[in-house]
């Protein structure tokens, strides 16, 4: 069994004159409120913590229930979110549904943008190309790998610079992550002369792997996009399939999706080290 932890804010009268002194919520209810009110103002985690001048992992901490928050940063959270502490700490209170028509629009807006990646098929031939140009001749690059490079490629972009590398889209598999349409893409790029397709056995088990016929378009990757694809090259190239795959398994974006489903992007936000590519210093929280 577990117990949910509760915390006990205690409020200076001259702040709100009308709270009660011993009102108990949950951190799991205060981060759920906090969510709430911060999507219907269509702010971004990232808005939202450094308007309140913290991290965006303590937010995210804060948002899952498993950091408390303190009566200063609470005020801060009032004023930016807009809400009164008496029916903030009420225990009927819930975030209002009822804003005007542009804060809504522009939380669907921002929303679409976050949450729907869009498949640029030439960047992800030329990232899929690259890769291979630096990793093909590995004899441990099979697909495996290869998926696994894809992956942390696109969701470590994502992470850092909040827009979509690639824009594939990936399913939760029991090897690990899986990009969407690969097999077609690559199909596509095999029957144009780009690609290879080899059929090998690698420590007695079968292996395909995939060998550049033609070199990657480096003009269609910004510096920053070939900065964090050569970053997860260093870092996990000379891995082992099942190395990689047991590493993947750990990452916050495929322990929670369910098996089978796309993996949603927004989910790298709840990283923790060592897999988080942010630099968040000492306000990282410990759970």
């Amino acid at each position: 069994m577990f117990c949910i932890q509760t915390i006990i804010i205690f409020v200076p009268l001259n702040i709100e004159t009308h709270i009660d002194m011993n009102i108990k919520l949950s951190q799991k209810q205060i981060g759920k409120r906090i969510t709430g009110l911060r999507k219907m103002k269509g702010l971004s985690q990232e808005d939202l913590a450094k308007s309140v001048k913290i991290s965006r992992p303590s937010l995210a901490q804060i948002e899952l229930g498993n950091r408390s928050v303190d009566i200063l940063e609470l005020q801060k959270l009032s004023l930016i979110l807009e809400f009164s502490l008496d029916d903030f700490m009420s225990k009927d209170f819930s975030a209002s549904q009822e804003v005007e028509d542009k804060e809504e629009i522009k939380a669907k807006k921002q929303e679409e943008r976050i949450s729907v990646p869009a498949l640029h098929i030439r960047k992800f031939k030329n990232v899929l190309l690259y890769i291979l140009e630096r990793c093909a001749g590995k004899p441990n690059v099979g697909e495996t790998v290869l998926y696994k490079l894809l992956y942390f490629s696109d969701f470590n972009y994502y992470e850092l610079y909040e827009e979509h590398l690639t824009g594939a889209k990936y399913r939760k598999l029991p090897f690990g992550p899986v990009p969407q349409k690969l097999d077609t893409i690559i199909d596509q790029m095999i029957k144009k002369g780009q690609l290879q397709r080899v059929k090998t056995v690698f420590h007695g088990y079968p292996q395909t792997r995939y060998l550049p016929l033609e070199k990657a378009d480096l003009t269609e990757l910004r510096a920053s996009e070939k900065e964090i694809i050569d970053r997860v090259i260093e870092q996990m190239s000379d891995w082992s399939a099942a190395a990689i795959s047991n590493y993947s398994h750990k990452d916050m974006p495929w322990l929670a999706s369910k098996e089978g489903e796309e993996i949603n992007y927004e989910l790298v936000f709840y990283r923790d080290a060592p897999f988080s590519v942010r630099n968040y210093g000492d306000e990282i929280e410990a759970q």
